[in-house]
């Protein structure tokens, strides 16, 4: 070809994301969905392991405790852990420790018939689960970086869809009178190879210069800083909302609409399929209008939907409250995390803290809303919802990213927000 001569130049094209990265988020959404396997599954078979070690309410609601009690202990250091392993050494290392609790827990439970065996076996699921909650948030979130678009509330969903699936495989478990050791150990053999293999296509590890010395100091500066600590707020109050659905929605509206226990886990399965709804089409708006418009349209659903869900008076009108409910909750866990890892240096610890304060709504939200419907009834209650995600609209700028070209993470598609 003559030298002298030259082709039309033509604009560079955007070739996306490259295979690694798109096998990182397969791999990243497979991890989400197993881990919401493990746990719902160890909660199907809950009513079995009650009944075979003869457990009153309040006996059952101690020994539950061991499970959150293992998450909460697990999460502040768990992003050093990730650091220094990477993310999916950690997420193998700690899923090898919920199967081992899933293992322990079923066979205390259904051969050994040793209470303090399954609290053993829950305190390691729970710490297993914590840290790797920890782990694969801050994968998500590097992936999510990568590919230029949000994709951090689809992973919540695959963890959504992973706890119905486990929810229904408990259903048939007990329903076919599978022993709660066999179901649990099958799960947890599922579980853990199918999280090994989903943590094979994680990106590739780069090395971690800082020592552990360092990695502590970033850890405590985290604590003390302001937008981090709000961000955490922020998702305690989405935590809250959501798992008080989880654990109150079918009782409440058994007992305050009168619905048979069959209607009442139907309503709790419109909050989850609402949940699932918002977190998978809730990208599409987040890469349109930004995080702070989305949040504040959620977060206004979510009072609407719960406060129309007590005050109704109309099953059928209370169920549309629940619908809005769950669509309203959807986004304030995943978009918390997101932003708690917008600068990727220090995305490890400052998700550590954000979901050290966020998993105290599971820990503290069971009992609080027990006592208070004790006094006022189960589905009266439930208004603690609304009540406390009014002031939380203040919390949301705290979840826009950081000013490009200041101490923020550089922009992306899906987090910056519209300045007009």
């Amino acid at each position: 070809m003559d030298p002298a001569v030259t082709t039309p130049a033509t604009p560079p094209t955007n070739p996306g994301p490259s295979g690694a990265v798109l096998a990182a988020r397969n791999g990243v959404a497979v991890v989400f969905a197993l881990n919401g396997l493990a746990v719902a599954t160890w909660f199907a078979r809950v009513p079995a392991i009650r009944d075979g070690l003869g457990l009153s309410p309040g006996r059952l609601g101690l020994l539950l405790l061991a499970l959150s009690l293992g998450a909460i202990l697990a999460m502040p250091t768990a992003g050093l852990v990730a650091q220094r392993l990477g993310a999916a050494r950690a997420v193998a290392a700690s899923t090898l420790l919920v199967a081992l609790g899933l293992i322990i827990a079923g066979f205390s439970a259904g051969v050994a018939v040793s209470l303090p065996g399954v609290a053993v076996g829950l305190f390691a699921l729970g710490y297993g689960s914590g840290t790797c909650d920890v782990a694969m948030n801050v994968e998500g979130a590097a992936v999510e970086r990568r590919l230029g678009w949000t994709v951090m509330p689809r992973f919540h969903a695959a963890w959504s869809l992973g706890s119905v699936a486990g929810a229904g495989l408990g259903a048939g478990a007990a329903r076919l009178g599978v022993p709660v050791a066999v179901h649990l150990g099958v799960l947890a053999a599922l579980v853990l190879g199918g999280t090994l293999l989903g943590a094979r296509a994680f990106l590739p590890v780069e090395p971690d210069t800082a020592g552990a010395s360092t990695g502590r100091r970033r850890l405590l500066a985290a604590w003390r800083e302001p937008r981090t600590l709000l961000i955490g707020l922020l998702v305690l109050a989405a935590a809250f909302a959501e798992g008080s659905a989880n654990d109150w929605l079918a009782v409440a509206f058994v007992d305050g609409y009168g619905f048979s226990e069959a209607a009442g886990a139907a309503v709790f399965g419109v909050f989850v399929v609402g949940m699932t709804l918002g977190r998978t089409v809730g990208t599409v708006a987040l890469d349109r209008w930004g995080r702070g418009p989305v949040l504040t349209t959620t977060i206004l659903l979510a009072i609407v939907g719960a406060g129309l869900a007590v005050l109704a008076g109309s099953g059928p009108v209370a169920v549309v409250g629940v619908a809005l409910w769950g669509i309203g909750a959807s986004l304030g866990f995943p978009v918390g995390m997101s932003a708690a890892a917008d600068e990727e240096e220090h995305a490890h610890v400052r998700v550590s803290v954000v979901a050290v304060i966020g998993y105290t709504a599971f820990l503290a939200g069971p009992p609080l809303l027990g006592l208070l419907g004790d006094q006022v009834g189960t589905l009266r209650a439930l208004l603690v919802v609304p009540l406390l995600l009014l002031p939380t609209l203040l919390l949301v700028p705290a979840a826009r990213p950081p000013v490009a070209g200041g101490t923020g993470a550089p922009a992306r598609a899906g987090s910056a927000e519209p300045t007009g």
